[in-house]
């Protein structure tokens, strides 16, 4: 089955999904019966695409590889998708699915919420790595996309490409979650693992984070545990069946940790992990954030560098953890074929 695509947003996740395409077209076709068509694409830098007949991915990919604009495609062509926002983009597209890789507001979840509501509204599928809508808008999201018979994938929000979201609807199904607790930001789990291990203080870890681009050059939202606040809200929303915003959590990041509390905890036969929870007591989602002392015995305590991973407490199996990397290019960019071949396998039934 071919599926054509329109992506809004081709920055580091798009072009890993792209990446990957160039690469896996011919398994993908052969193995799985899927292929893919892109068919637009806009990003607000890079450029604008609308070609019905496709898009050669691997010169969209040469052209930005070389610093140049995505309607250079075309040289020197009438391009009409010049003209189109990324709302008509959506509407006017013959897109089966929307990729939707905008940037991240936490804080007012837009412009990509509207992008997410109009591929909805004008019948197409979602998948998305932006935390914004999910954190702040899940369930009217996933509400409309119900109403209009349509997929709403969300793996890449949390833990990039390692599956999370689509466990539960196939290895774990059937299990009902009592809590969740994990380590979901990569930088400061590389700056507390750094601090500990290497010795290394605050300010020298957090540079080396930044060197090895695990960090931005403002990395509030990372030490802050504002990132790791927002995907908890979204696992207390689709696995707790919650309604919470992320100012409904708790939240503490690590730049009051001391590395001396670190080396004592180390000392104690303890690490020191920014760990995020959530559970339902007495109806109500307790959701937090917060930096703690894991005994070393506890499988996340045993996460280091730049690793995320989650332990689900389940009725059925007791604690199960899943690891795996937290961020990436192509780490990221998989889980966006990830949630298209879940389409795919829901429609070719």
């Amino acid at each position: 089955m071919e599926y054509k695509i329109g992506l809004i947003g081709c920055g580091t996740v798009g072009q890993g999904f792209l990446e990957i395409l160039g690469k896996k077209r011919e398994y993908l076709k052969e193995r799985l019966d899927f292929e893919v068509k892109v068919v637009a694409i806009n990003d607000k830098l890079k450029g604008s695409l609308l070609i019905p007949g496709g898009i050669e991915v691997e010169k969209i990919l040469q052209l930005l590889e070389q610093g140049k604009k995505i309607d250079e495609y075309l040289e020197g062509k009438p391009n009409e998708a010049q003209q189109l926002d990324p709302l008509e983009m959506i509407e006017k597209c013959d897109a089966d699915i929307i990729a939707e890789l905008t940037y991240t507001d936490i804080k007012t979840a837009e412009p990509a919420t509207s992008y997410i509501k109009k591929a909805f509204q004008t019948g197409k599928h979602v998948v998305t790595s932006n935390k914004g809508p999910t954190a702040l808008n899940y369930r009217e999201l996933k509400n409309l996309a119900q109403e209009n018979n349509l997929f709403f994938g969300i793996e890449g929000t949390v833990m990039s490409g390692t599956p999370v979201f689509s466990l539960f609807e196939s290895s774990l199904a059937g299990n009902k979650i009592k809590e969740i607790k994990g380590i979901l930001n990569g930088t400061t789990n590389f700056i507390l693992s750094k601090m500990e291990i290497e010795n290394m203080d605050y300010e020298d870890a957090l540079g080396l984070a930044q060197k090895l681009g695990y960090a931005e050059a403002d990395p509030t939202a990372d030490v802050e545990g504002y990132d790791a606040l927002a995907k908890i809200v979204i696992l207390s929303n689709v696995f707790l069946e919650g309604d919470i915003k992320p100012s409904d959590a708790k939240r503490e990041g690590i730049t009051s940790l001391s590395k001396r509390e670190i080396l004592t905890a180390k000392g104690e036969g303890y690490r020191y992990k920014l760990i995020a929870s959530t559970k339902r007591e007495n109806g109500q989602i307790r959701a937090s954030v917060s930096p703690q002392k894991l005994l070393l015995a506890d499988p996340l305590a045993g996460v280091m560098g730049a690793n995320n991973a989650l332990t689900f407490d389940l009725d059925l199996l007791g604690k199960v953890t899943v690891q795996g990397p937290g961020a990436g290019k192509i780490e990221t960019g998989y889980s966006i074929l990830a949630d298209m071949l879940t389409i795919h396998r829901h429609l070719a039934k």
